[in-house]
């Protein structure tokens, strides 16, 4: 059957995404919670590759030893049944009271100590599950006013972190590498290092950058108001794409977490196309909830349509690549002028002389009609099925 997930797909979810109980801000819980078990077995039901988890998502925070070794027995002995993978972990470090002022930012050196801590145990779970990408979301690292924190304090405090836990994997000989998530804000008024470019300039100045990379998600870059492809295209350019999270989202808005491809439809269609077209060979992980409106099977549901609208949108974009119109418009509007393109690429006294004196038609120029709009137009009855 077509458009049914595969392991080759490498889809994974969380179990704080089909786990989430619908509760919000203004109202309570609508569904049952879900073991961390139940949860590896809804996702082998419906076609699931993988499954990632925060340290707390599975060992809640005050657990015992002997509790911590039945729960992480309990959840291998699924993942074992199920053939589902642990593809990458993070730490919760927004969640506990501890946090409410950040972790690694906290002005409190208790706090922050603290959060290494937590951080190297969670680390050791993850490995412990096989996980090979670590993940990085400072949902508390922010401020509600600026007189309560300094920004470079805050940066420099990341930067040790980062720079720790980088020593701590190494000492352990550990096969992880970091990815960095970031968002610009809720549950803080604004984040420190609020965007995937803001991330990627943060890293060159860690002491073993060629570790770290990001986890773009969709939603986040969303409520930015960015585009979501640009980001991911410059991420991949720097060789930093490890790990990306997929959902959707409206502009401005909330982080809404909607199921992927829900709502903004052509840029769903062109991400999806960048990581296919480039060969992206990580999860495509899917860090979203289902709608408050849903119980159990509607979860299931949820999950479903995240894999089935990747893969529609993949059979899309190989069906853009096969359209003769497309591809003829494509190569009418990117055909290469000769005599300019002999002016450019790397510099050479001789060639910057030639192009200081080449003569432009400035005007026969800007005259030229680019035709995007009949291309966007063929790629609108593309994605309704028209073509």
């Amino acid at each position: 059957m077509r458009y049914q997930p595969e392991p080759e797909h490498k889809f994974t979810f969380g179990l704080w995404t089909v786990g989430n109980p619908g509760r919000d801000p203004f109202g309570e819980a609508v569904r049952p919670v879900l073991s961390p078990v139940e949860i590896v077995h809804l996702l082998a039901e419906v076609g699931a590759y993988g499954v990632n988890l925060h340290d707390n998502d599975l060992v809640p925070i005050d657990a015992t030893a002997s509790e911590r070794d039945r729960i992480v027995r309990d959840f291998k002995n699924a993942l074992k049944e199920t053939g589902l993978v642990v593809p990458m972990a993070t730490t919760n470090l927004f969640g506990d009271p501890i946090f409410k002022d950040g972790a690694f930012t906290s002005n409190d050196a208790r706090v922050r100590a603290y959060a290494l801590q937590k951080t190297m145990q969670a680390i050791d779970l993850g490995v412990e599950l096989g996980a090979q990408t670590y993940v990085f979301w400072g949902g508390r690292e922010g401020t509600e006013t600026d007189a309560g924190k300094n920004p470079l304090d805050a940066v420099k405090r990341m930067r040790e972190a980062m720079n720790f836990l980088c020593e701590y994997v190494k000492s352990q000989q550990y096969d992880l590498k970091f990815a960095l998530e970031a968002k610009p804000n809720e549950p803080r008024g604004d984040i420190f290092l609020a965007t995937t470019g803001h991330m990627l300039a943060f890293i060159e100045t860690l002491d073993h950058a060629d570790m770290v990379g990001v986890n773009p998600e969709m939603a986040h870059e969303h409520m930015a108001g960015l585009n979501f492809l640009h980001n991911i295209a410059q991420a991949w350019d720097a060789g930093k794409l490890f790990h990306i999270d997929l959902n959707d989202q409206n502009f401005a808005r909330y982080d809404q977490d909607f199921r992927f491809g829900s709502h903004n439809y052509k840029q769903a269609f062109f991400l999806v196309k960048f990581l296919e077209d480039v060969g992206y060979a990580g999860s495509r992980h899917f860090d979203a909830h289902a709608y408050r409106s849903e119980d159990v099977d509607g979860v299931k549901d949820f999950a479903r349509g995240c894999m089935r609208t990747y893969l529609i949108l993949k059979d899309k974009a190989a069906k853009y690549k096969a359209d003769a119109e497309i591809q003829a418009l494509l190569k009418e509007i990117h055909a290469e002028h000769s005599e300019a393109s002999s002016l450019l690429g790397v510099f050479d006294p001789q060639k910057a002389d030639t192009l200081k004196k080449h003569p432009f038609d400035r005007k026969a120029i800007s005259e030229v009609g680019l035709k995007y709009e009949k291309l966007d137009q063929l790629v609108f009855d593309l994605l309704m099925g028209i073509r």
